[in-house]
């Protein structure tokens, strides 16, 4: 991310500069991972659509946490920068990383308006997290060893 938008977020109270804290980035990751691995054992349908989707999204949401404190920042606030630097990460299926902000606007949806989320929906943040998360958090945890 360029330090122009860095530095906005700053200004804006979305980013706070911290020291990098590597048992914080391991816990988020082992927590997004954790959570992921319940979540989808359950059995996927209309009454499971909508939690499976707003904890994977979290789990999602924690990876990119990890990957500010990485950096060395807190996000604060907003679950847009969280879902932003991820979205600059490479992975094999990157076209997947466009999906994010929807992510993010379903689980709003769902979490403040009351939006019950499809089983389609609930598919395609699965298809997510299957196919980019471990190379997501393998790509913070090398940052990390390097440090």
């Amino acid at each position: 991310m360029e330090n122009w938008m860095i530095e906005q977020y700053i200004k804006n109270g979305k980013l706070r500069k911290r020291q990098i804290d590597i048992p914080r980035i391991n816990s988020l990751l082992d927590s997004a991972r954790s959570n992921a691995v319940v979540m989808l054992k359950i059995p996927l349908n209309e009454d499971s659509a909508t939690p499976i989707f707003k904890e994977l999204y979290e789990s999602i949401r924690q990876i990119g946490d990890a990957r500010w404190w990485s950096l060395g920042y807190e996000p604060v606030v907003s679950h847009e920068v969280s879902m932003e630097i991820l979205m600059e990460m490479k992975v094999r299926e990157s076209i997947k990383l466009n999906r994010l902000d929807n992510f993010r606007k379903i689980r709003n949806s769902a979490s403040y308006r009351g939006y019950k989320v499809s089983v389609g929906q609930a598919k395609e943040i699965i298809d997510f997290w299957k196919s980019c998360a471990e190379e997501l958090i393998a790509d913070i945890q090398k940052t990390i060893k390097k440090k």
